[in-house]
């Protein structure tokens, strides 16, 4: 796989999943969105740690300053 996800891009990712998760476990939100959100949550922070997007990889899209 190649990196095709910046610093930027990571840290927004890593940010929002914190946000689904506390809104999640603070009771704001319940049931089947909460779920929802807790499952984008997990795919960014997937994302975030491998640095590589499959969304990106079809358009051509790259976040990263120097392609590894």
């Amino acid at each position: 796989m190649k990196k095709n996800m910046g610093s930027a891009d990571k840290t927004i990712r890593i940010l929002l999943a914190l946000v689904f998760a506390g809104l999640y476990f603070g009771g704001i939100i319940e049931g089947t969105l909460g779920i929802i959100l807790l499952l984008f949550g997990a795919v960014f922070v997937l994302t975030s740690f491998v640095s590589f997007c499959p969304l990106y990889a079809p358009f051509g899209i790259s976040t990263c300053k120097t392609a590894d």
